[in-house]
């Protein structure tokens, strides 16, 4: 009975991965390019325009004050209304705003369609790793959202070459920069209006699971969901009070300082390196990011397998605050674009551990909010990054100070994971003790 049991519980997550993390990656996918391509707008926007790299790191962060601001309302309506109208309604709204980025015409429509586009995103990322929690167990939670969060690294695997080829089209009127904007943002368009065909709220919803297999996920979920009860947030009130949400937003913060910082800059650092074409700027861009997305599955992979959490999200941030600061201080190019590739391998390889961590003895309301609270604190670091790197640029011309600032923070990150892990160790000796 076991076995059969572990039979149906192994084929049911495979039917379950197949039909959502695929699906639910390419959201993802275009979710990311529409955030970042920005970066590589700026190779020929900022001229367009008269952009300073101060004003273009701000208008590039104040995306997440919009974001922010509206991200736990919009993950407790996405827990309300269901993740298949809210999703939808999340990504029609930020594809129309990503085409208006199209026409801005200086400074404050910049900041200004930026802002409106955080609003309009708010709430998928935290959503979806929300959603995850409602059909998978938390054992295989790392893996999974490895499995999902590969479409991050691969928007600029593969937008890397796309977007900045785009750049070279001058028709209609328009510049190069300006038709990236309008063509990236159509299968965004497209992909909100699929998921209101494709994507069921719950287990419960999916016709391609049978009554056997609905009936051991639901089982195996709520079974989970008793476990937790004991110690662990059961409403969303309690989960929001939690100390151990906000220690994990502070890491998150640290995280997304670098990975926003390195990923709004890395096209104008690459090109910085040496004489290049746009073109082979969006080549070079892709391997930092090949390497990312093949670490982010193994080390994922690896910490389900090991059921470890805490040190598979410090140990790649301290390589990422080492490889930054090897990159901005080193005088050889060849050097610094060796650090850039192990500084996005350890940007991205934690990021499934920390979400596995964070989302840790939450489920239902709780979840929704507390998650979403983590990724809004996490987000503060997606407004630092980018502007405090056009800052140190404007003042210093270069980019080694503003690398060795990412760095320290990603190094604070790492310490509190440490310290959180010694603390909740040393608090279960002495229960035993007692």
């Amino acid at each position: 009975m076991t076995q059969l049991a572990d039979d149906v519980g192994a084929s049911t997550l495979r039917k379950v991965a197949w039909r959502l993390i695929p699906f639910l990656g390419v959201l993802y996918f275009f979710a990311f390019l529409d955030r970042v391509n920005v970066g590589f707008a700026a190779l020929t926007m900022n001229a367009d325009l008269g952009l300073s790299a101060a004003v273009f790191g701000f208008g590039s962060g104040i995306f997440f004050v919009g974001y922010i601001l509206f991200e736990v309302p919009s993950n407790v309506m996405l827990e309300r209304f269901g993740a298949r109208i809210w999703i939808a309604r999340i990504m029609i709204s930020w594809g129309i705003l990503s085409a208006t980025m199209a026409f801005v015409q200086g400074p404050t429509s910049f900041y200004a369609v930026r802002f409106l586009l955080g609003i309009a995103e708010a709430g998928f990322f935290p959503g979806i790793i929300f959603y995850l929690t409602c059909w998978f167990p938390s054992q295989h939670r790392a893996r999974i959202i490895a499995l999902f969060m590969i479409a991050l690294p691969m928007s600029s695997v593969i937008g890397a070459p796309i977007s900045t080829s785009l750049l070279g089209i001058d028709a209609l009127g328009l510049q190069g920069w300006q038709w990236m904007f309008l063509l990236e943002a159509v299968p965004t368009i497209l992909l909100g209006l699929a998921v209101l065909a494709l994507l069921p709220d719950r287990p419960s919803d999916a016709n391609w699971l049978n009554a056997e297999e609905k009936r051991w996920l639901q089982g195996e979920l709520a079974r989970e969901h008793a476990d937790n009860t004991q110690g662990h947030a059961s409403s969303l009130r309690e989960a929001l009070m939690m100390p151990r949400v906000w220690r994990n937003g502070l890491v998150y913060f640290c995280i997304l300082v670098g990975l926003y910082g390195f990923g709004f800059w890395l096209p104008q650092i690459i090109k910085s390196l040496g004489d290049m074409t746009n073109a082979q700027v969006g080549l070079v861009t892709m391997i930092p990011y090949t390497a990312a997305c093949i670490a982010l599955v193994l080390w994922g992979r690896h910490s389900d397998a090991t059921e470890e959490r805490s040190w598979h999200v410090a140990l790649p941030s301290l390589l990422g605050a080492a490889a930054l600061t090897v990159s901005g201080w080193t005088a050889s190019p060849l050097i610094a674009f060796v650090a850039l590739c192990l500084a996005a391998v350890g940007i991205y390889s934690g990021l499934p551990a920390f979400w596995a961590l964070a989302s840790r003895g939450l489920q239902g309301a709780a979840a929704a909010g507390a998650i979403a609270l983590i990724n809004s604190l996490g987000n503060f670091g997606g407004f630092l990054g980018p502007a405090a790197i056009g800052m140190a640029k404007t003042y210093t011309n270069s980019f080694a100070a503003s690398l060795l600032f990412i760095a320290s923070i990603l190094a604070i990150g790492a310490a509190v994971v440490i310290w959180d892990r010694a603390r909740e160790q040393r608090a279960m000796t002495m229960v035993r003790q007692v």
